[in-house]
């Protein structure tokens, strides 16, 4: 028998893939009564399906020095979910074939797999979501198998809707999503790939080794290859790019604008306009992929209210990734991406994957559960004397912050009680900056010149003050230098 029937539940969760089962799981350890609900017919969502060709960009090291489960060991793994029970981590280097380090989506579901049946995490499997209303204080969503009520739902829903862009000739049909993987689809053939995010270089690679004619990738911006490390584009990929700065025939990388996709018998010429020349470069092609991204499926949400971002494509949210505009509807996986953070030098959260979203989710488990069921979570005291080592502790081995750079934080707070400092653990770094309370964050962020350093931010008599950490060249940050520099940062608020 199916679990969940439709009826009334304080919390539903749409969606089982990563994020979904994560904070499903976060709920279930609060005691946050919650049902879920997934169109699928098992866990695993998006990686159900994508990657196309090659594994993950993320990547899982099978040997570290922390043993597997332990809060240590998610540092060296990046694709697990996260758990409580050592039994329920690192469940991905379990899967992983041998001589390899990168998943793929196979390994990925197969994980996903163990992790609902381990916890376990009951979903409503084959229960599609198709409408939403609000009537008083609640949410109703109509499903293929009736209706459900809540206070609040959390969409996991991923970024699975294919998006084109309004460029005439371009269609749907020539979406990443519907590029053929036979082995022999592309042999002999000129290719033109639109974009040069993750996909565009994932289609060329996986298709350069079929023995096609020609590959051209077209898109205005050029990859930014200066920023690797900050950036979700990974150097496995860019076989494609090597070849074209090296003078490879048949391998073109260019930075244009495309005006439109002409149909001729037999192919496609597409325009592409090149701010460098007076005539348009006219690119005669077999087959053109649009590698143009994706959207969430909101569905009926925008006509609920809920404010969207990046041309309609994502919700937008708030730094708990809640909708900004509709109090009550969360966001958990990859959407949560949308919450932009503070950016500071333009450098986003890794909310767009799996090593990223799932401490997301935990933190919003908590947030659900603390103000909208009051219940109360510990926040443990802080002996003066062990605040600076606390701190540092934190920097060396929270994978938290060393995934969530510049976006989530450790957090203490003063307290009026006798000035205690109480630890009030992982939270979005904006919420701390724009709060009132004082009290010390410390981060982990990409300063301007890529270098990751740690940030103090100390409020005292609500008066914020911000500082930057040396780096280090071995991420070490537990040196005398470095605990003299925090106790001196911590002085007036530890008076």
């Amino acid at each position: 028998m199916k679990p969940f029937p439709p009826g009334e539940y304080p919390v539903l969760v749409v969606g089982s893939g990563p994020g979904g089962l994560q904070a499903s799981y976060c709920l279930r350890r609060l005691g946050v009564d919650h049902a879920v609900l997934s169109a699928d017919d098992g866990p695993g969502g998006m990686f159900q399906r994508f990657p196309l060709f090659e594994r993950l960009i993320s990547w899982t090291h099978a040997g570290a020095d922390a043993e597997r489960g332990t809060r240590e060991y998610e540092l060296h793994d990046q694709n697990s979910l996260v758990a409580d029970d050592p039994a329920l981590g690192a469940l991905v280097p379990g899967q992983l074939a041998d001589g390899h380090r990168r998943p793929s989506r196979d390994e990925m579901v197969a994980a996903m797999r163990s992790f609902a049946e381990r916890a376990p995490i009951p979903v409503r499997y084959e229960c599609r979501w198709e409408s939403t209303k609000q009537e008083d204080s609640a949410y109703v969503l109509a499903t293929s198998d009736g209706e459900y009520r809540c206070r609040a739902a959390v969409f996991a829903i991923g970024m699975t809707q294919p998006w084109i862009p309004p460029i005439p000739g371009l269609e749907l049909e020539q979406h990443y999503v519907n590029v053929d993987c036979a082995p022999d689809r592309y042999r002999g053939r000129r290719v033109v790939i639109v974009g040069k995010r993750n996909s565009a270089f994932e289609i060329g690679e996986a298709i350069s080794r079929q023995g096609l004619r020609e590959l051209t990738l077209v898109s205005p911006r050029s990859p930014d290859l200066g920023r690797l490390a900050r950036s979700p584009l990974r150097p496995w990929y860019l076989t494609t790019y090597d070849e074209h700065v090296r003078g490879a025939p048949g391998r073109f990388v260019l930075n244009a604008s495309v005006d439109r996709v002409e149909h001729r018998e037999g192919g496609f010429v597409v325009h592409a306009l090149d701010p460098t020349r007076s005539e348009p470069l006219l690119l005669e092609a077999d087959d053109v992929i649009a590698a143009t991204g994706f959207s969430t499926p909101l569905q009926d949400l925008p006509e609920l209210g809920v404010a969207t971002v990046r041309e309609g494509r994502l919700p937008a949210l708030s730094a708990f990734w809640e909708s900004v505009t509709v109090p009550g509807l969360f966001f958990a996986g990859n959407v949560s991406d949308a919450a932009p953070g503070l950016r500071k030098h333009g450098v986003a959260s890794l909310s767009t994957m799996v090593g990223g979203f799932r401490y997301n989710a935990r933190v919003l488990a908590r947030h659900l559960a603390e103000t909208l069921f009051g219940m109360s979570s510990e926040r443990p005291r802080i002996e003066r004397d062990c605040i600076s080592a606390f701190l540092l502790h934190e920097l060396n081995h929270s994978p938290e912050l060393a995934f969530q750079k510049g976006y989530l934080a450790r957090v203490l707070r003063a307290s009026d009680d006798e000035g205690a400092i109480l630890d009030e653990g992982i939270l979005p770094l904006e919420v701390f900056v724009d709060g009132s309370a004082d009290g010390v964050a410390i981060t982990l962020e990409f300063d301007a010149e890529e270098t990751i350093r740690p940030v103090v931010y100390v409020r005292h008599d609500g008066v914020l003050h911000e500082e930057l950490l040396a780096p280090h060249p071995l991420r070490r940050y537990d040196g005398q230098p470095y605990l003299e520099d925090v106790e001196k940062l911590l002085r007036p608020l530890l008076r």
